[in-house]
């Protein structure tokens, strides 16, 4: 069973991590971590999560990973909804 906490998170974000083993231009952000350790804790708590970012934080990463390792763990869909088409093409 994965552990969605900010351990897991690192091993995906952090230096050296799997994202940037799979991604040359990957550059680790702390912001990105936090965010998505953030998501990870909201969605093993089953809440609601509001977060403000600045452009360079890497937000769609920072949802989408914890998001995909939760719904293949918990076998559930996540529903993904942006406001703009370009964000939607970013994300696909």
């Amino acid at each position: 069973m994965l552990v969605m906490d900010e351990h897991t998170m690192k091993e995906y974000f952090g230096k050296g991590g799997r994202l940037s083993q799979a991604i040359p231009s990957f550059e680790d952000r702390e912001e990105q971590l936090t965010m998505a350790a953030a998501v990870a804790r909201s969605l093993e708590d089953g809440g609601h999560l509001m977060v403000e970012a600045g452009t360079g934080t890497g937000k769609s990463l920072a949802y989408l990973v914890p998001s995909v390792l939760w719904a293949i763990e918990n076998d559930q869909t996540v529903v993904v909804s942006t406001y703009t088409i370009t964000l939607q093409a970013q994300i696909l």
